[in-house]
């Protein structure tokens, strides 16, 4: 039967990648990244199930030999979006579909319970993510941090790499704190119908301007619930990071 109420983690791990080639295997403490991540998804609550969608048997074994769950995916799909509905298609007993980035070994298990909770208390609601209050100056200027502004009710209105909301005749300075500033943490949860019939629908202009694939939604007139969190994460995509979350695990940063 569908939708009969189970929750999946899928965990989308691509062993190329231009900056950090291998990413998910790389060593942090111990132990490969991608094992961090599903370690961290199963502490959570309110998730059944966590898989990791691979393209690479590199990344499929490891994950194997640590007691994981995964799935090859075809390497010719464009994204971990296309990955994760894969894996998804395949499991109808499924009700909801989270999206955890497999290069986020620091994140924190109740951010996900967080941004999967409000789907489980709303059958209208059909896909659900993440903002944190933008904490500095550079943040809110910097284009690889992604902007979201939010309605009175918590849904998403839009997102971008510019700063907005525009705070009209205030110094820039005083913008922090005003608690209408937020950055998107991107984790997704999502009906798994949902989740298919959105990666059939065409690509958006305005995702095609910002580069922002979550605007197709919007684009195509469907709502985002938007849960405020106070966690953080730090996502890795330089050998940089790695030191920095390596310190981070030491307690030493």
């Amino acid at each position: 039967m569908p939708g009969t109420g189970r929750t999946v983690a899928i965990i989308p791990a691509r062993y190329a990648s231009t900056r950090l080639p291998g990413k998910p295997l790389v060593d942090i403490c111990g132990k490969p990244m991608i094992q961090h991540v599903v370690e961290r998804t199963r502490q959570t609550t309110l998730v059944d199930d966590v898989v990791v969608a691979t393209d690479d048997t590199r990344i499929m074994d490891a994950v194997v030999s640590f007691g994981g769950r995964a799935v090859m995916t075809p390497p010719e799909l464009p994204s971990g979006s296309d990955r994760i509905a894969f894996v998804a298609r395949s499991m109808p007993e499924v009700d909801c579909v989270v999206n955890v980035q497999g290069d986020e070994p620091l994140i924190v298990p109740a951010m996900i319970d967080e941004a999967i909770a409000p789907l489980l208390a709303d059958r209208q609601i059909v896909a659900g993510t993440l903002v944190k209050e933008v904490e500095t100056p550079e943040e809110l200027l910097s284009p690889s941090v992604v902007k979201v502004v939010l309605d009175r009710h918590g849904y998403c209105l839009y997102f971008t790499r510019s700063t907005i909301p525009f705070v009209r005749d205030v110094p820039l300075s005083d913008w922090l704190g005003m608690g209408v500033h937020y950055k998107h943490i991107g984790l997704y949860v999502f009906r798994r119908e949902f989740l298919l019939h959105y990666m059939e629908l065409p690509p958006t202009p305005l995702e095609t301007l910002e580069k922002l694939e979550q605007l197709r939604i919007l684009e195509h007139g469907y709502r985002i619930k938007a849960v405020v969190t106070t966690h953080n994460s730090v996502s890795v995509d330089t050998a940089e990071d790695v030191e920095r979350v390596r310190k981070l695990m030491r307690g030493s940063a």
